[in-house]
């Protein structure tokens, strides 16, 4: 289980990037759950990181527009992409509907790098989720919009979730999980085993518009690395 971590500015990213994490998501936590960064500080970011740290992998969010905003989703989209990111994230109603479909089938023929988050406030169309996987993106999230009532995990519960990575595993699709995520969900997501898990909220003093701290994000790290230590042992033996 590979870690992504949200981050907002140069600081923030050189910071999360100097822990090893494996993934930097850029965003503005303050404006929304996949608030957007102006396409400027996309490319500071960038500028910064990547001489330092050429391997890392970097998406970003195009900002908390409406599924049938479809014209703009794909204007955001070329934005970002064109920023130098190496995948771009989308937000889709995870409890199905017209408008989702509608935005799943075009990004899915955008012929940029997308991930679809599906929010998962009101539920998972686990149908939804299952042609997700079919459609040729290079990975997939499952996230949540509010972010004071509960974890994805505790929201969600194991179950539920075991069940959509057990079908992404199925379609041999990367699928990460994400959504006020703490360190007391770190055991359930070993047992999980997501291919990536994003945090925020866990890494920051506060709320997660707060600033990142540096305990936390050696925490989560470490939980993490255990895990893959455990692992790679059991393949060992």
């Amino acid at each position: 289980m590979r870690m992504l971590v949200s981050v907002r500015s140069v600081e923030e990213a050189l910071q999360a990037a100097g822990f090893g994490v494996d993934y930097l998501d850029l965003k503005e936590p303050a404006a929304g759950a996949l608030g957007g960064l102006d396409t400027a500080r996309i490319k500071d970011i960038l500028a910064a990181v990547r001489p330092r740290h050429p391997s890392l992998m970097i998406s970003a969010t195009i900002g908390d527009l409406q599924a049938i905003e479809l014209t703009a989703i794909e204007h955001a989209i070329r934005e970002v992409a064109d920023a130098g990111v190496d995948l771009v994230k989308v937000g889709v109603p995870g409890q199905g509907g017209a408008a989702a479909d509608a935005l799943l089938g075009r990004v899915a023929l955008c012929g940029r790098p997308i991930v679809p988050v599906l929010i998962a406030d009101d539920g998972i169309d686990e149908g939804l989720f299952a042609i997700a996987c079919t459609l040729p993106f290079p990975a997939l999230m499952v996230d949540t919009q509010a972010k004071l009532g509960g974890s994805l995990v505790e929201r969600m519960g194991p179950a539920r979730l075991a069940r959509l990575v057990a079908t992404a595993r199925a379609h041999g699709k990367p699928f990460g999980l994400a959504g006020a995520l703490q360190l007391r969900d770190l055991p359930a997501l070993r047992e999980l085993k997501p291919a990536f898990a994003g945090f925020r909220s866990a890494v920051c003093e506060g709320e997660r518009s707060g600033s990142l701290v540096p305990a936390r994000l050696k925490a989560v790290h470490d939980g993490l690395a255990a895990d893959r230590t455990a692992f790679c042992e059991a393949i060992a033996e």
